[in-house]
């Protein structure tokens, strides 16, 4: 399977100027609108769930003792919050269809 390339804000912006009819300008700004809410959702410590498509969810992770694999020393790791993505039943049923 060939990798096709990368859906970019531009595409997004591209798609909803086409199918929906907006300006080239307000389909950007609504492109912009849309992913700065995600953003300042999950910065607020949300997680964020699109229905059909998945789910952004954040999970903080606790200290913990790692190795370097060139040394093998031991060195701890701090605690930090990550985020990790679930796709829906829907959407892994979509991909699996495609592939």
């Amino acid at each position: 399977m060939a990798i096709v390339g990368t859906l970019t804000r531009a595409d997004l912006s591209d798609a909803l100027q086409r199918e929906v009819g907006l300006s080239r300008a307000d389909s950007a700004k609504l492109v912009e609108e849309i992913l700065g809410h995600m953003c300042d959702a999950l910065a607020r410590g949300e997680n964020v769930k699109i229905s059909g498509f998945g789910t952004f969810v954040l999970r903080d992770k606790g200290q913990r003792i790692g190795r370097n694999p060139k040394t093998g020393v031991e060195v701890p790791i701090a605690p930090r919050r990550v985020l990790t993505f679930r796709a829906s039943q829907m959407m892994r049923d979509r991909i699996v269809d495609a592939g």
